[in-house]
């Protein structure tokens, strides 16, 4: 049976401060995860940045504000851990170059959710495709968006980055939908497949990989694993590692 990924998602983001270093890190010391699944925006200054919202009011004690409208100097001077805890309080953001080196370093594998779908950045998929390929991790790197149009750019950019189509509620004719698409993955929210189980079986006869997220509880997990689904997406990686070695 072909191995199914685990990936954290935004790091091991149910115990420590999501989409920070020590997320990655404890992520990979204490989960024996296959690699991440993040988010990418782009700042001010053109910098690639990881951080889930298109502001940083929810996880920065420190500032507010959109990260288009902040510089990376800016950022660097934000507090991104003590809203998890105060044992956290210190931590920074952490830029897509730092974090590939941590994947490249440990031979992971990521998933990058390019943001383009709230606010829209120009350039930001060639500027990620870009900084992917001077790090050789094309091969460890799949790109996925709610913006299907940003994965079709992706897609003229350079044909050979795998992408994976976001949903998170059935769209108009679903299976239709993804019957004639060019990407290699579908990423549906976990809750449609406990309620379309069909879905796995069209979107296999399709070649299409089913990554699914956002995964917290056992139970579904297992069945997930049942049904067949490639890669599952959770907070609580180190759970996600315990079924996989029992199943």
């Amino acid at each position: 049976m072909k191995k199914i990924l685990n990936l954290a998602h935004r790091g091991f983001s149910g115990k420590f401060p999501e989409n920070t270093k020590i997320a990655f890190l404890k992520a990979i010391e204490h989960c024996d995860c296959d690699g991440f699944e993040t988010d990418v925006h782009m700042t001010k200054d053109k910098k690639l940045v990881i951080i889930h919202d298109d502001t940083v009011d929810r996880t920065c004690s420190n500032g507010s504000g959109f990260i288009k409208d902040l510089t990376s100097k800016e950022l660097l001077q934000m507090e991104f851990g003590s809203h998890k805890g105060s044992e956290f309080l210190g931590e920074k953001i952490i830029f897509l170059d730092e974090l590939l080196q941590i994947v490249k370093d440990n031979k992971l594998f990521v998933n990058l959710e390019l943001k383009n779908n709230y606010v829209f950045y120009y350039g930001l998929e060639e500027a990620v495709i870009n900084i992917v390929k001077e790090f050789g991790l094309k091969d460890n790197v799949i790109l996925s968006s709610f913006n299907h149009e940003s994965m079709e750019l992706c897609k003229k950019i350079d044909s050979s980055f795998k992408t994976g189509l976001l949903f998170d509620s059935p769209l108009m004719n679903t299976i239709e939908y993804m019957r004639g698409i060019k990407h290699e993955a579908v990423h549906p929210g976990y809750y449609m497949l406990l309620q379309k189980p069909a879905w796995v079986e069209e979107f296999k006869k399709m070649g299409l990989e089913i990554n699914t997220w956002t995964v917290n509880d056992e139970k579904a997990m297992k069945y997930l694993v049942e049904m067949g689904v490639d890669a599952i997406i959770g907070n609580y990686p180190d759970l996600t590692s315990k079924v996989l070695k029992e199943l």
